[in-house]
């Protein structure tokens, strides 16, 4: 086999399951009546890339309102 691909082994693979499947059923369990795998993890990638766009905004605010209680002498640098 060549060096490049190692195909995952069964502890890597059931680890990658168990961060995986909770996240899938969650939004399956949202999902209206008759609603395809398919159509369930584009609506997945859909919220997925919502919430990290959530937590980077939510980050920025962080710095921002740390960075201005250090401007009035809140924090010393």
């Amino acid at each position: 086999m060549s060096k490049g691909y190692r195909p995952l082994t069964i502890d890597e693979l059931t680890a990658a399951g168990d961060i995986f499947f909770p996240r899938f059923n969650n939004i399956l369990e949202r999902m209206p009546e008759g609603s395809t795998v398919e159509d369930t993890l584009k609506v997945m990638e859909k919220v997925l890339k919502l919430g990290h766009h959530q937590r980077r905004e939510k980050e920025k605010l962080s710095e921002f309102s740390f960075g201005i209680k250090r401007a009035i002498g809140f924090f010393q640098p």
